[in-house]
């Protein structure tokens, strides 16, 4: 079996639309994940060197608080400037939650879409604070997007050198022991946390063929890696643990700054191990559970004959027949079920356009949460889980259901006939079974939300 456009829509897409056609070939995929970002451009996400001013902001705010200096009626008047504030950086992150959404509904390179998803999750990293909470969007923005079509090690050191994943897995407060700093000031030591997830997720993987002193030495080959909400990243030649460090058997850092950083992260791109980690993760999100392992074996292939050039891996993926097996196929989440539904119904661009950030929260931000997915919120740096039985849950379930139903009043316009419903949402191979319960039901409403909770639209 090979390419299926409407499988290719349904499955490394974003569904499918009554008003957007399929992609026609695999070529047509990959070229939707070149050249400019028409999604970036038409519905934009705020930069993360630009949020970092809205951290100064709020922190200037939080000193004319504390100020000893400050009268009374002045301090007053800055805290409800400071609610205010946190309030519109809450909103505006509801808002990156719509630009999100709206970019899988309306979009014509559905594979790109997904990659960013999948990447974003790969690379997990979120934040703590009033403002730093909601910097994911950001994050992703300027970390993760601009890369997905290039070589795997300059997506990895973007992400794992961006100031949110410094932040995350506490790096900018990792110094080396015998560091000048740490002569200097004591209550401040070595974090291992951003040097186990490089090669525990990140690269090798979970059985990589890594030590605990290969954690360590890669720990103390990343102090210096800091950050400041006024100047961005930074590297604190203080902070560095002297001496070169052996990380798999490969001497860093005979002098101290970024240079060894990089160089120990493209090596770890180009492992084998790493090779095989990114090949099999990317099938198991894309096409099934148990991916079969000829898929795997080709991806590799490509993986390190390319040294880890992501179009190409991509390319292998895509052109081989497992990718397209019927039988192949994985539980949405939460997100992508909501996103496919929209798209299914071809929800217009000004009526999502339209909601404020009470009604995106209300419609969007807390039935996520209720399905078991809280937007851009996993419970660890290890991501969403991608086993169907984390998402197939009763309360999960119920909370599909619920949205599902509740279309009438999210559409704020005429429900489809469920009839002709089936086969936007399936395309013309929609299941008799499906078929029949779109006719058969009571009503509009209740034939929509037949469709949507079948097993043939839950999966992809």
């Amino acid at each position: 079996m090979g390419f299926d456009p409407i499988r290719a829509e349904m499955r490394f897409g974003c569904g499918l639309s009554p008003v957007i056609a399929p992609p026609k070939s695999v070529d047509d995929m990959l070229d939707g994940v070149l050249g400019r970002d028409p999604m970036a451009e038409r519905f934009p996400i705020t930069l993360f060197d630009t949020f970092r001013a809205w951290i100064v902001e709020r922190r200037d705010i939080r000193r004319e608080i504390k100020s000893t200096t400050t009268t009374d009626e002045a301090r007053q008047e800055a805290a409800a400037k400071e609610k205010a504030f946190i309030r519109g950086v809450n909103d505006e992150a509801l808002h990156w939650l719509r630009q999100a959404m709206q970019r899988r509904v309306q979009t014509r390179d559905g594979f790109r879409e997904r990659l960013s998803a999948f990447w974003g999750d790969h690379f997990t990293a979120y934040g703590r604070g009033p403002v730093l909470k909601v910097a994911t969007g950001p994050y992703l923005e300027e970390a993760i997007r601009p890369h997905i079509a290039g070589r795997f090690e300059d997506l990895l050191i973007a992400a794992v050198t961006h100031p949110l994943m410094l932040h995350f897995l506490n790096q900018d407060q990792s110094i080396g022991p015998n560091s000048e700093i740490a002569q200097k000031r004591s209550g401040r030591g070595l974090n291992e946390n951003l040097a186990r997830e490089v090669l525990e997720l990140h690269t090798l993987g979970v059985e990589g063929p890594y030590t605990q002193g290969d954690v360590r030495q890669l720990a103390e080959l990343f102090t210096g890696l800091d950050w400041t909400p006024a100047k961005g990243p930074l590297f604190r030649t203080g902070a560095v643990e002297p001496g070169a460090e052996t990380v798999l058997g490969r001497r860093y850092g005979e002098a101290a700054g970024l240079g060894p950083v990089h160089a120990v992260l493209r090596d770890l791109a180009r492992h084998p191990a790493t090779a095989r980690h990114i090949a099999r993760k990317l099938a198991v999100h894309f096409v099934a559970d148990q991916p079969d392992e000829a898929l795997i074996g080709a991806m590799v292939a490509q993986y390190e004959a390319t040294d880890g050039d992501l179009l190409a891996v991509y390319e292998a993926m895509l052109r081989h027949p497992a990718a397209w097996s019927a039988g192949a196929s994985n539980i949405k989440r939460p997100i992508d079920f909501v996103a496919t539904s929209l798209r299914a119904l071809a929800l217009p661009q000004a009526d999502l356009g339209a909601w404020g950030a009470k009604r995106i929260n209300r419609q969007l931000r807390r039935p996520l949460e209720r399905m078991g997915q809280p937007w851009e919120r996993p419970i660890g740096p290890d991501g969403w889980a991608e086993e169907d039985t984390a998402w197939a849950t009763p309360q999960g379930m119920a909370g599909r259901l619920q949205w599902a139903l509740a279309l009438p009043e999210l559409l704020q316009r005429d429900v489809p006939d469920p009839r002709e419903f089936v086969e936007a949402a399936l395309g013309p191979g929609a299941p008799e079974r499906v078929r029949f319960a779109a006719k058969a039901a009571e009503n509009r409403r209740e034939g929509v939300a037949l469709v949507l909770m079948s097993p043939a639209f839950q999966r992809v």
